[in-house]
């Protein structure tokens, strides 16, 4: 039997037209991607997506559009599972008030645990597809940015 990993990840775009990316480090390795995480069973996209951005920032969102489904496969970096991801485009219903880094991977304050997390914003006109670890993100990304730059947005 094989095992699937449905995974959520919401795009946020600040007021300054930077996108929010998450350092992280978990088991000796480090990742930047877009805030996000695993589906929960009896858990729909949406539901699972509000909440993994109340469980790693604290903050509510909405959900403005679908921008990219993974449609290659991909096996996780963690175990043996094929790894589905969905993205959309989401915005903060409030301010943002957890901690936001300048320096990637800047963990210099952060309590050590298994799991370390931190975020910053990246201008959109600077991100590189390079600057993010994983395929499924650079992808999103590329959709994206395609898409922003069709909607002609300050680049």
């Amino acid at each position: 039997m094989y095992l699937f990993n449905v995974r959520v990840y919401g795009l946020l775009l600040n007021e300054t037209n930077e996108l929010l990316v998450s350092d992280e480090k978990t088991m000796n390795v480090s990742f930047t991607k877009f805030p996000g995480g695993g589906l929960e069973y009896g858990e729909g996209l949406i539901d699972a997506l509000k909440r993994e951005f109340m469980e790693e920032c604290q903050l509510e969102i909405d959900v403005l559009r679908h921008i990219y489904t993974t449609d290659f496969y991909e096996k996780s970096s963690f175990n043996e599972s094929q790894i589905l991801s969905i993205y959309y485009q989401v915005k903060a219903k409030g301010p943002i008030t957890f901690d936001i880094k300048v320096s990637p991977f800047d963990f210099s304050k952060e309590k050590q645990a298994d799991k370390l997390e931190v975020f910053r914003f990246v201008p959109v006109d600077t991100l590189q597809e390079k600057s993010l670890t994983f395929k499924t993100d650079k992808q999103a990304w590329h959709t994206f940015k395609n898409l922003l730059e069709r909607e002609n947005k300050n680049f």
